[in-house]
């Protein structure tokens, strides 16, 4: 049992994402001594200066400390004490040594987004390896929303509707479970120093498992086996395409600083354990989706059910929202699948037309695809657009809570279910009937 746990603490120690980063040509700029003997009330809940090891729960973080009137301690903004607190002022390239280094080559850049609680933009580091930066960068969008709104509409459209459908079926299990967890664990993300945060949105999340590498696991590895004998295709290509989909997505959150090595290995074990029961159980969950009358009352209390159970499990932050933006757009698509398979809007393929062969790709072909693409978004754009400037404020009147500051308002957990699960949800359902409906009305089908 020593061995096991000194090999998790090796897999969980910040230097390791750290000297990762290095070898990707990451190097951070911070402080001499900035996280020597941090005090408790310093701590950020994630990504702060824990000792190496930590698996404790979060503290009160910045985004607390503003909501009770209170201001935090200065920090800088990746997870370390401010300049004004460090010991010594002469900036080193990890902060655990009093040389000055030679000045990093590289551009100088910052976090891709803020970070979603807090709104701190993060803090300044070189990149000397643009190729990695972009391909890493372009890696962990495979695990973010907007992936997700241009990738599952386009499986259903253009592709195969019934893979489209079982495969959002997967994605909100594994992410649930999977945000379930981390709730439930509370480990902290990487330590900062050493670790640099290419990106700061999700740092005030938990850490254990790495949903990004959960979803990068779950969604390239359920298409290969959803469509292998489906579709015509070398297995070995397609398991070898979602083998690479899989490493890209979570070697890039440690690459990005928000993930440990143990994190992602966690939530690739985790997934591969999950697919062994979830992948049996689609057929009969789809069929049931799309047959019984019971579906639409079971499909709605359930997703309703899990959320609520989710927004119980620890203080709200922007995983409550996540969680809940999965559910809606689940529930959308479950509930839109009966009816797009009763008015044969866009319907499953027969069983005589099975194994698929790769159409030859063509000017009209490929033209009639991205129509059908373009104007599918544009609606999706539209609908949420629309959606989010109606549901909060509305929410918030219903409810009663102040609707002037929209990040505040959406902290209370009866203002963000709703509203995650009515834009979203109307989302999920325009997917498989609105969009496919105009696509009849234009003969674009």
């Amino acid at each position: 049992m020593e061995k096991v746990r000194r090999l998790f603490d090796y897999l969980q120690d910040p230097q390791l994402v750290a000297r990762f980063q290095h070898l990707c040509g990451v190097r951070g700029i911070f402080t001499t001594g900035s996280c020597k003997t941090p005090e408790p009330t310093q701590a950020h809940q994630n990504g702060a200066c824990l000792r190496h090891g930590s698996r404790g729960t979060r503290s009160e973080n910045a985004g607390e400390a503003q909501r009770a009137g209170t201001e935090p301690p200065r920090r800088a903004q990746n997870g370390a004490p401010g300049l004004a607190t460090a010991t010594h002022g002469e900036p080193t390239g990890t902060g655990t040594s009093g040389r000055v280094p030679d000045p990093p080559r590289g551009s100088t850049v910052k976090p891709l987004r803020k970070n979603s609680l807090t709104g701190d933009v993060g803090q300044e580091f070189v990149i000397e390896n643009r190729f990695l930066f972009y391909l890493f960068t372009f890696g962990t969008e495979l695990g973010n929303e907007l992936f997700y709104i241009i990738f599952f509409p386009f499986i259903m459209w253009n592709i195969d509707v019934l893979v489209g459908r079982r495969l959002v079926m997967v994605w909100v299990w594994v992410m649930y479970l999977g945000q379930c967890t981390k709730d439930l664990l509370r480990w902290s993300r990487p330590a900062s120093p050493p670790v640099v945060k290419v990106e700061m949105f999700y740092n005030s999340e938990y850490s254990m498992p790495s949903t990004h590498a959960m979803s990068g696991t779950a969604i390239p590895f359920s298409l290969f086996f959803m469509t292998d004998g489906r579709w015509e295709y070398p297995s070995s290509l397609g398991f070898s395409l979602a083998l690479c989909w899989c490493l890209l997505v979570c070697s890039s959150r440690i690459y990005m600083g928000m993930h440990s090595v143990l994190d992602v290995i966690a939530g690739f074990l985790y997934t591969v354990l999950l697919l062994q029961f979830i992948l049996p159980a689609l057929e009969p969950v789809d069929t049931f989706n799309l047959t019984s009358r019971f579906a639409p009352l079971v499909i709605v209390f359930l997703h309703v059910g899990l959320g609520l159970l989710s927004f119980t499990l620890d203080t709200w932050s922007t995983s409550r929202g996540d969680t809940a933006q999965i559910l809606g757009s689940g529930a959308g698509i479950a509930l839109a699948s009966q009816v797009n398979q009763r008015l044969g809007l866009i319907p499953d393929l027969r069983a005589d037309q099975v194994p698929l062969t790769m159409p030859v790709l063509s000017s009209s072909l490929v033209g009639a695809a991205m129509l059908r693409y373009a104007l599918g978004l544009l609606v999706l754009m539209l609908t949420r657009a629309l959606m989010k400037a109606v549901t909060v404020p509305l929410v918030c009147w219903l409810v009663g809570v102040p609707g002037g500051d929209t990040r505040k308002a959406r902290q209370h957990m009866e203002v963000e279910l709703p509203y995650r699960y009515i834009v979203y949800g109307t989302m999920g359902f325009n997917v498989l009937f609105l969009v496919p409906l105009l696509f009849r009305f234009l003969q674009l089908s």
